[in-house]
């Protein structure tokens, strides 16, 4: 059996100023990565980027880095 995934798969979100704590967007990373690794992502194939800005904004990015090409960490493949 094989596990194809064409796409990266992302989960991501912008937060504006005001609308987060520190603890609230440690929970929010926490729980994208939960639900990249249910979807199947082994833990060192996912990728996090947070992303401060300047006017206490934040973006956040939890990602399955290409999951579809062969050999990548995330792609099972049959024997």
């Amino acid at each position: 059996m094989s596990l194809y995934q064409p796409d990266p798969v992302e989960i991501s979100t912008r937060m504006r100023p005001g609308e987060w704590t520190e603890e609230s967007l440690q929970d929010l990373v926490s729980l994208y990565e939960l639900k990249i690794m249910e979807m199947g992502a082994p833990k060192e194939a996912v990728l996090t980027e947070v992303v401060r800005g300047d006017d206490g904004s934040v973006s956040v990015r939890v990602s399955w880095a290409e999951p579809g090409e062969a050999g990548s960490p995330g792609m099972e493949t049959a024997p």
